[in-house]
């Protein structure tokens, strides 16, 4: 296996060469070479719970909390009993922050001067972390309990247009994980298997449930969207890492890719939904430092990687026009899932405000930024779920167990201190092609 991929705290300079002059590429926590697709190594998160900053934490979990003003929720996780000692310190870590992780990613490039949009890490970040073996099951309890918490803020603003959010099933979902959880600290095999298959169920069952769910938020263009694509994301990394404990790794990757395919045409929905009918409002002036095109057209080459800057802007040119003809049109198509009328207070004009009042414009430009951030933080997430495929294909590629990859580490560096990330090198690279 030495002979076959090297882990490092440090990465090889001709990746990073590579990566400065844009030969090679990092999407997800794959690093490819842009011209044969081949995969040339791995970024995996140090920690089972990397560490970020509150206000990070807030856009992950779909992105900023366009509900309820932003406000900052701190959510301690929930332990499970007859758990080992190396699933207690996960759920012990698991309310630490995540910025530090991102800021290593940026961090590569430093010395080359590579910058983040080259390495395409997004600002929002992501909900998921660096590497499907880093993705455990406290990790997946703590995501699953911030977009819980989410939800439930929503709710209060849903009532107010007569729609109603059924949580119950996230009872079922965090059921499942303890049935994970208690699996793996069994010792009999038969017992171990069993109890897996009774989790495996339980995530089939919440995978089933959310798509029906985010189907129809979808159609109704509702808030909540992007946290049941997380939430069913999530359902199907979970049921993968069960199969994965099992060793079962050509399970996790099928299943990996029946849900990718589904997730990815979600969320090109979900995006093209938060674009809105003009685009080009993103491009208003009052955005200038915070969007601009080539940001936008980020947005767009996850769509189709054939887009370029140039071609975003020709698709946008009459819109930006467009934008001043028909401004009050435009605002009056914004779906629910950017800004609801019912969330704006009655004025002199009473309840519902029209374009008009300049109450509902104010808003809905006052979140644009935080719609943008959120979009950004979908793209990385969803690119990272990617990624995870990869990994498995090159685990079974390598000949290597998922316990023994989960094992890899460094074997003469000392770790340094703060150091979040490492990098997997296999010795030649990998001819691993996309999953989807």
């Amino acid at each position: 296996m030495s002979l076959l991929i090297k882990a490092s705290f440090a990465l090889a300079p001709h990746i990073a060469n590579g990566l400065a002059k844009g030969i090679y590429v990092l999407c997800g926590s794959v690093i490819r070479d842009t011209a044969t697709n081949n995969v040339l190594g791995f970024l995996r998160g140090t920690t089972q719970t990397p560490k970020s900053s509150h206000n990070i934490l807030n856009l992950i979990i779909s992105g900023a909390n366009l509900l309820t003003s932003g406000a900052n929720i701190a959510v301690s996780a929930k332990g499970f009993s007859n758990i080992n000692q190396r699933l207690d310190k996960e759920f012990g870590d698991v309310n630490q922050q995540l910025g530090n992780i991102e800021n290593q990613i940026r961090a590569i490039g430093k010395p080359l001067q590579i910058s983040p949009q080259l390495l395409q890490i997004s600002s929002a970040g992501s909900v998921l972390n660096l590497g499907v073996s880093v993705m455990g099951f406290a990790v997946i309890s703590q995501r699953l309990n911030e977009i819980e918490n989410q939800l439930k803020q929503a709710a209060e603003l849903l009532n107010k247009i007569n729609r109603k959010i059924d949580l119950s099933f996230y009872a079922n979902f965090h059921a499942g994980i303890e049935l994970a959880v208690n699996a793996f600290t069994m010792t009999k095999i038969e017992n171990r298997r069993s109890s897996a298959l009774q989790a495996i169920n339980r995530f089939l069952e919440a995978e089933h449930i959310y798509k029906d769910y985010t189907i129809n938020e979808l159609s109704n263009k509702s808030p909540i969207i992007d946290k049941y694509i997380l939430t069913l994301s999530l359902a199907y990394i979970a049921e993968a890492r069960c199969h994965l404990e099992l060793e079962e790794h050509e399970t996790a990757l099928r299943r990996f890719q029946e849900g990718g395919k589904f997730i990815r045409l979600l969320l090109k929905k979900y995006i093209e939904l938060m674009l809105t009918s003009n685009p080009a409002a993103y491009l208003h002036p009052q955005f200038k430092g915070q969007i601009d095109l080539h940001k936008l057209t980020q947005i767009y080459q996850w769509i189709d990687p054939n887009f370029d800057e140039n071609t975003v802007f020709e698709m946008q040119r009459e819109n930006i026009f467009k934008l001043t003809q028909s401004h009050d049109e435009w605002l009056s198509s914004l779906p629910s899932a950017i800004v609801d009328r019912s969330e704006i207070q009655w004025g002199i004009f009473g309840g519902n405000p029209t374009p008009f009042t300049g109450r509902f414009e104010k808003e809905a430009y006052k979140r644009l930024p935080q719609v943008f951030e959120v979009m950004e933080s979908m793209i990385e997430t969803n690119r990272r779920f990617e990624s995870y495929q990869t990994e498995l294909q090159a685990i079974s590629q390598l000949g290597i167990s998922f316990h023994d990859w989960l094992k890899l580490t460094p074997s003469t560096e000392i770790k340094p201190d703060g150091t979040e990330l490492m990098y997997i090198i296999p010795s030649k690279p990998l001819e691993l092609q996309p999953s989807i």
